[in-house]
């Protein structure tokens, strides 16, 4: 899939650790992870806007189009 998940290193930048991400946002850390690694077909869009507003980011810096 050309969509690459850049959560990863949007949490390394702010130095947030995920178990905190999932806490806040109220998804389980597992879903958080297979997110993370980029192994879901979707995300809401309320929970997009919950990790953006608590890392304070845009929705470009956790998703990317690259083609392969």
């Amino acid at each position: 899939m050309p969509i690459k998940v850049n959560l990863g290193v949007v949490l390394a930048q702010r130095g947030v650790k995920s178990k905190d991400l999932a806490e806040h946002i109220g998804i389980t850390e597992a879903n958080l992870s297979l997110l993370r690694q980029g192994k879901v077909k979707g995300v809401r869009f309320e929970t997009l806007a919950a990790i953006c507003a608590y890392l304070e980011c845009q929705p470009g810096d956790i998703l990317e189009y690259a083609e392969e």
